[in-house]
């Protein structure tokens, strides 16, 4: 009996697989069904079916952020591709490494009711688009794909024609994948010159800031960082991506901009000297250009950007790997003996450590929590080993500025594009990597409708995860913003559905929250049902955040 021949569909999997591709995120239809139902059958891989072809993208693109490796997703044609704009924009502004595995009509027909011409939505996104053509170049374009995902950082939509995919593959069964292709690692080394310049601005500070970014903290720059501060005699502040870098550091004082404490904006505001490394310093991280009015600035990036989100973002720019310019800096000033006090003293150190994030006073309405202090149990009971995915809405300000001692990896912060709705799935990447339960996704109750058949998916894959709902019976941003401009916000307050029936239903644990105290011990029949949960807090819709009273209630 003759061995069956391969197909194209065959070669799609072998490439798939020889990328080293171990999590697919799908949602079959016609386009991609064949090759989805293939993978499938590979021998350690898995296939998480998702309901909605957005959350696919979301979960590889939550998959990604925690792994570092590319994430993988599929959708059909037509409507099911669609959908995923929001999510592809998301990962396209987040730098994500991304492939999605879209079918695509078939090139042979006269007619098909599901075709739209895809590239022109990709790239409005930020992906790139590669189109599969021909049996010839597909492989090629495969890899391709996940060569531009890698070195570019970002989405890349690979489209195949579903009659593409059933054709007979002519070829020798041969793949070379991405590595091979994919330039090696490297720290750029900084400029003496630009080292110089830098070393003399220090030379001339006397309250200098360094404000580390997710790029510092993936070059593991912190203890070159904190050598630089102690020289110069900085304190040490983060970018929203990346906080905790400096976890634990006397002179530390958070998150740079509109999360920033009363106390560090204070600060910003005396500034002299601002290095930012590894950070973007755009609008939300500089508070629009207004953080650090007197300061010169430093921006020691792989790829500084002279104008960025409508802001001059620096005064000097080093192109360096930001633990290598730091460690010349600091060299450099050692070489000419310069040591700075600055900033740093026993008084600054203990006003720092009595610094809170917000200390107005607030009394709960009856059978509601102060969000605040929601926030601060739940971080207490879960621990600190556990990744914490954090969605967009109005508690997300809370939760990032009042959760401590966790490393600056374990957050994953998914607010690209200001968009709700995509946390949980995020989420469900992140624990289909992890697949021992750590991880705790903490969302509105808004974002959560948005793709709450997704605790569906997280039921039938047996997924293991902790979901904090913040529920204030509405959409918070804009009843906050409502309320702050006069206007009456009845129509974004829907009322607090009961979510932890919601949760029950699906076939998860839910409890309902609505009075302090009760975290540890849920904490503890959690990790005793060995399966996932859902707490539904009671939140108080009256209490704002501090960036809320700030920007839009203009409180001081």
């Amino acid at each position: 009996m003759n061995a069956r021949k391969l197909t194209a569909t065959d070669m799609l999997v072998k490439a798939f697989v020889a990328e080293g591709v171990e999590v697919l995120f799908t949602l079959m239809g016609d386009a991609n069904m064949y090759w989805s139902a293939a993978m499938a059958e590979q021998p350690g891989m898995k296939v998480i079916h998702a309901r909605h072809e957005h959350a696919a993208v979301a979960m590889a693109d939550g998959y990604a952020r925690a792994t570092g490796r590319v994430g993988v997703a599929s959708t059909t044609c037509g409507p099911g591709f669609t959908q995923i704009m929001t999510a592809l924009t998301m990962a396209a502004r987040a730098n994500t490494p991304l492939v999605v595995f879209a079918g695509d009509s078939p090139i042979g027909a006269s007619w098909y009711l599901q075709q739209i011409d895809m590239a022109p939505l990709a790239l409005a996104t930020g992906a790139h688009f590669v189109a599969v053509k021909s049996i010839d170049r597909m492989l090629d374009n495969v890899r391709e794909a996940f060569v531009i995902a890698q070195v570019e950082r970002r989405p890349v939509v690979l489209s195949i024609p579903m009659d593409l995919q059933k054709k007979d593959y002519p070829f020798l069964a041969e793949y070379l994948p991405s590595a091979g292709y994919v330039p090696a690692p490297q720290r750029p080394i900084p400029d003496p010159d630009m080292v110089g310049r830098v070393v003399d601005l220090i030379a001339e500070a006397e309250r200098p800031i360094v404000i580390a970014g997710r790029g510092a903290a993936r070059t593991g720059a912190r203890e070159a960082l904190e050598a630089l501060g102690e020289r110069a005699g900085a304190l040490m502040a983060n970018s929203l991506l990346g906080k905790a870098v400096f976890e634990g550091n006397p002179y530390a004082i958070g998150i740079a901009g509109a999360f920033a404490s009363d106390f560090a904006r204070e600060r910003f505001a005396e500034a002299d000297l601002v290095i930012g490394v590894g950070a973007g310093l755009g609008h939300y991280t500089t508070e629009g250009g207004y953080l650090y009015p007197m300061a010169q600035v430093v921006q020691i990036d792989t790829s500084p950007r002279g104008l960025w989100q409508g802001l001059r973002t620096a005064d000097l720019h080093v192109r360096a790997d930001a633990r290598a310019a730091a460690e010349a800096i600091v060299e450099a000033l050692d070489r000419r003996g310069i040591a700075k006090a600055g900033y740093r003293s026993p008084e600054m150190a203990a006003a720092i450590a009595a610094d809170v994030p917000d200390a107005k006073p607030y009394t709960p309405q009856p059978n509601l929590l102060d969000p605040r202090r929601a926030i601060e149990e739940l971080d207490a009971a879960v621990p600190k080993d556990w990744d914490v995915v954090i969605g967009a809405g109005h508690y997300f300000s809370i939760a990032l500025t009042h959760m401590r001692g966790r490393a600056t990896d374990r957050y994953h912060v998914v607010a690209d594009f200001g968009g709700i709705g995509s946390g949980l799935p995020a989420a469900i990447g992140v624990a289909a990597d992890r697949g021992d339960g750590k991880v705790l996704l903490i969302e509105g109750d808004g974002s959560l409708y948005l793709h709450v058949q997704e605790l569906e998916t997280i039921r039938r894959h047996g997924i293991q995860m902790l979901i904090a709902i913040m529920n204030d019976g509405g959409y918070g941003a804009e009843f906050h913003k409502f309320r702050a401009n006069g206007v009456e916000a009845r129509e974004a307050i829907h009322g607090r559905g009961d979510l932890a029936s919601v949760a029950t239903g699906f076939g998860l644990r839910g409890s309902t929250v609505a009075e302090m105290g009760r975290c540890r011990s849920l904490f503890e029949a959690h990790q005793a049902a060995n399966t996932a949960g859902l707490w539904d807090f009671q939140i108080d819709d009256l209490i704002p955040s501090r960036a809320y009273r700030r920007i839009h209630y203009g409180e001081a």
